[in-house]
């Protein structure tokens, strides 16, 4: 991966695209975090060799422009003089000078230009970490709370008014049937005591009749 690929690959419309794919956004987001703070940091060491070698032109140019005010200048002081060779050297080393310095100068602009669209790169980049930072805890509520109502929505499934009053329903004619048994039970018990009862009392009703005929029987025999 080159320095700046993730600047270029990683907006925040791709993040919140990946994050609404992901089965755990907080744990993609945090490693995009991560991801960008590595690459953040190798950014900062390419801007860092970009400007030093920035600077190393510019003062190469620098030197040569110097270079060339100064042999100008003892161009002008040998010709005063009529020393002819002496300015003849001196202008030689001028032209020599210049055309280092041009060249240092064309170098010292374009490795500034890469330079400054680096520093603009590395400055967005601080920029979307900040801004992801910033957005994360945001993120995790918001994903909390999406996480929360799922849960809710898992345990109301199939749980509705007319589900419930359905099963309500069923209850109350489950309990009306196990009513209806147990009075027909009852009854059935009730029946069963009275059949019972008749019995023994047509026993004890036989004994008194019994008694009481031996008892007329006896006066009668006494007549």
């Amino acid at each position: 991966m080159s320095i700046f690929k993730r600047l270029r690959d990683l907006t925040m419309s791709n993040i919140n695209a990946l994050i609404d794919k992901a089965e755990d956004p907080i744990k993609l987001t945090d490693q995009y975090i991560r991801d960008m703070q590595e690459d953040l940091e190798d950014a900062e060491k390419a801007v860092a060799a970009q400007i030093a070698i920035e600077k190393k032109f510019k003062l190469l140019y620098e030197e040569q422009e110097a270079l060339v005010k100064k042999r100008t200048e003892q161009a002008h002081t040998a010709a005063q003089a009529q020393n002819v060779d002496l300015a003849r050297r001196a202008l030689e080393e001028k032209k020599a000078a210049e055309t280092k310095m041009n060249e240092y100068k064309v170098n010292y602009d374009s490795n500034k230009s890469s330079a400054d669209q680096l520093r603009g790169k590395l400055e967005e980049m601080r920029k979307q970490l900040t801004e992801m930072k910033n957005k994360r805890e945001t993120l995790v509520a918001r994903y909390n709370a999406a996480k929360a109502q799922t849960e809710i929505n898992k345990a109301m499934t199939g749980f509705s008014s007319d589900s419930a009053a359905s099963g309500l329903k069923r209850m109350e004619d489950k309990m009306l049937q196990m009513e209806a048994q147990a009075e027909a039970s009852n009854e059935l018990n009730a029946n069963s005591a009275s059949l019972d009862d008749e019995f023994e009392k047509l026993g004890k009703d036989k004994a008194v009749e019994d008694e009481l005929a031996a008892l007329m029987k006896q006066y009668e025999d006494n007549k």
